[in-house]
């Protein structure tokens, strides 16, 4: 029987260190994100609007709205790109 606790307690030991790797590589992972919030919000809010102007695109059976659509998203991808 003392065989088998020794194995538990060795097994739940791998786990603590385990968890404690991965609380660390968190921490890491934030320390090394330097962007703005503010920055990074506004990116993603324009992701979104690309992404709902493709929707609208694929949509419309309109020439002159789907070329609007295609000129709005074009915009959306140089300020994307202004950005980030």
């Amino acid at each position: 029987m003392g065989d088998a606790g020794e194995g538990l307690i060795d097994q739940e030991s791998r786990i603590q260190e385990r968890m404690e790797d991965l609380a660390r590589e968190k921490i890491q992972s934030r320390k090394h994100d330097n962007r703005d919030p503010e920055q990074h919000r506004a990116i993603e809010s324009l992701r979104l609007a690309r992404t709902e102007l493709d929707r609208q695109r694929a949509l419309t059976t309109h020439d002159g709205r789907r070329a609007q659509l295609t000129q709005a998203i074009e915009e959306v991808e140089r300020r994307i790109a202004l950005m980030g």
